[in-house]
């Protein structure tokens, strides 16, 4: 089993907003492959299901994004499942918006929820980073990724989420996550349509 977890915030107030683009990307990824509804277990929304032949579990914690490892860690705990089978999902401020950028380790780089999730399992799970552009000064950066995505961007959001959700089956290797693999095949998506 895989868990895939989708980082955000919990209640319609933030549904959204920048740091909720992760829970955007889980619940495109269950509609695409018809998961069941997701239902209240390990502090947060879970569903499980199949993407081309893997049996996964998409998470979306609901312990506010600074907690999130609080939720990920009593799934993965539960189903015993090594760090090589666990992808986060989440917003990337280092990234411009539109660009999707996939790795296996490295820092948090000051994003609380892959913090909370670091403090639970250490860093060699396999991210999905979604980039969001930076706001510029520091002092924006909270406000920034609370606020809701720009017109212009949730027009684009929809082509982003279907990119990842086609590409994704290619994540999943009998060794695990592969990170590079998942480039590879939003690199051909990209390809075929001459981006």
């Amino acid at each position: 089993m895989f868990i895939v977890a989708g980082l955000g915030n919990p209640s319609a107030d933030y549904a959204l907003t920048r740091h909720n683009f992760g829970f955007m990307a889980a619940d495109t990824l269950a509609e695409s492959y018809g998961f069941p509804p997701f239902s209240n277990k390990y502090s947060g929304l879970c569903s499980i299901g199949d993407i081309k032949g893997e049996k996964v579990m998409l998470l979306k914690p609901l312990t506010f994004m600074n907690l999130s490892g609080d939720s990920l860690i009593k799934a993965v705990s539960f189903y015993k499942v090594p760090l090589s089978h666990i992808i986060v999902i989440h917003d990337d401020m280092d990234i411009e918006f539109g660009k999707i950028k996939a790795k296996t380790g490295g820092s948090a780089a000051g994003h609380n929820g892959l913090k909370s999730i670091d403090s639970h399992l250490g860093t060699n799970y396999t991210r999905i980073r979604l980039g969001i552009s930076h706001p510029g000064g520091k002092g924006e950066v909270k406000d920034f990724v609370l606020s809701k995505f720009s017109k212009a961007e949730m027009e684009e959001l929809p082509f982003i989420l279907s990119d990842i959700a086609q590409a994704f089956p290619a994540v999943f290797t009998d060794k695990g996550a592969n990170a590079a693999a998942f480039t590879n095949a939003l690199g051909l998506l990209k390809k075929k349509r001459g981006e």
